[in-house]
């Protein structure tokens, strides 16, 4: 297998403050504003972003991690079962906008499944999709991000793995690493 670093951890400092900033400019006092991690991965960065959010602006946001295990098309389709996460929404989403964060955008079958699985907790006015890494040019779905931290093209023998620091990485790097088809 080939790695190749796509973003440092200094430069993945700047890309989550930037989406901060985008976020604070199109939400401003958050007030009608949740965020929603997706599990596994997305709980991760959407913490990030909440903790630099509610510093930057001193304002309390709601955040939330939803599964999506039970609501994805491929979930009897796998040789061995899905084991399912926790979803943690201590309030309800309607009327209210929705922040759905994810690490890394590949099919947008997770994100539909994501859709679904909110509907258990209101009908928000209005759902944004941030992401870290905007993998192009492999979607299955027509779905494609508010808020991206870095495009990046991709074929399908190459996978994207994010490194945080607060999901036990030693430090916080995004790797683009080609699997040999050998």
């Amino acid at each position: 297998m080939q790695k190749k670093l796509i973003l440092d951890s200094n430069l993945l400092n700047i890309t989550v403050n930037r989406l901060c900033q985008q976020l604070i400019e199109n939400h401003e006092d958050f007030q009608q504003t949740a965020i929603l991690g997706m599990q596994p991965r997305g709980i991760h960065l959407a913490g990030m972003i909440h903790n630099k959010l509610e510093e930057d602006t001193g304002k309390k946001i709601d955040l939330g991690y939803l599964d999506t295990t039970f609501f994805r098309d491929d979930f009897r389709r796998r040789g061995t079962p899905m084991v399912a996460n926790a979803t943690k929404m201590p309030f309800i989403i309607e009327d209210r906008k929705v922040i759905l964060i994810d690490d890394v955008l590949y099919t947008g079958r997770s994100v539909r499944a994501a859709l679904d699985a909110m509907i258990a907790f209101g009908r928000p006015s209005k759902v944004e999709l941030l992401v870290l890494v905007n993998r192009k040019y492999t979607r299955h779905l027509p779905i494609e991000p508010d808020y991206v931290g870095i495009d990046v093209n991709t074929i399908d023998t190459q996978k994207v793995l994010v490194e945080l620091e607060i999901s036990g990485g030693s430090k916080n790097k995004i790797w683009l690493i080609n699997k040999d088809n050998k």
